[in-house]
């Protein structure tokens, strides 16, 4: 896999082993890929492959069996758990399948809780909370909470949140996996457009390949081993 001159995510022979009663099940091995700063990867591959586990450990929620993840400079296996929080808090934008809006907030309050937990004044928090929204297209739905939004105004809304504390990179977990065709086209689309705004570095595992095909590159992990993939030679 090619050299990337400025990498902001480095993965030098990541390993990853589950204890299966008296058996280790190596979900995979020996992984080594860079992404460049602005990239936008997708990562793509059959269920259970190791997708969402790798991404938590890009996100250092998670930690490896052994090799090592690098965010610039920062070697994330070393960090404790304390830093690990404040890693993510400072650096990460996370979307999931699943929305994880918090069911008895509004979408106010939803985007906004990132700058809260950071001790941020609450008048600050609900204004750039009310301006992410305007991003996302969703005004109106300031004072909605959660049952009362579609799947996708709810995606929309759970993407806000994950930006608004500015990250520099989005991991997205199959962020429009839940989704009809046209509420995940919007999503991607969404995706895409703030990625170039922000200049954010993006990794998204997709089972979608049309939306894999638009990325700037892309990673199929399988049987444990990762290979790049042209985005032009994914089937139709």
């Amino acid at each position: 896999m090619h050299l990337i001159a400025e990498a902001i995510l480095r993965v030098e022979g990541l390993r990853k082993v589950f204890r299966s009663g008296k058996t280790d099940l190596v979900l995979f091995d020996n992984l080594s890929f860079q992404v460049a700063r602005g990239e936008m990867v997708a990562i793509v591959g059959e269920s259970g492959t190791g997708k969402s586990t790798l991404l938590h450990m890009l996100g250092a929620l998670d930690r490896a069996s052994a090799g090592d993840v690098y965010f610039a400079n920062l070697q994330l296996n070393s960090l404790s758990q304390d830093a690990a929080a404040e890693f993510r808090n400072r650096e990460i934008g996370f979307v999931w399948q699943f929305h994880y809006l918090l069911p008895e907030f509004t979408a106010l309050e939803n985007i906004a809780m990132p700058l809260l937990l950071r001790g941020q004044p609450r008048q600050h928090a609900q204004s750039e909370a009310m301006s992410w929204l305007r991003q996302v297209g969703l005004e109106e739905r300031a004072a909605h909470r959660s049952g009362e939004m579609s799947g996708g105004e709810q995606q929309r809304v759970a993407l806000a949140r994950a930006l608004i504390t500015r990250p520099k990179l989005l991991l997205a977990d199959e962020p429009t996996g839940d989704l009809d065709n046209r509420n995940a086209q919007g999503v991607f689309e969404l995706i895409a457009r703030l990625h170039s705004e922000f200049q954010l570095t993006s990794l998204i595992a997709t089972h979608n390949v049309a939306f894999a095909k638009r990325c700037h590159r892309v990673l199929r992990l399988e049987n444990g081993r990762m290979a790049e993939v042209a985005p032009e030679a994914l089937p139709a």
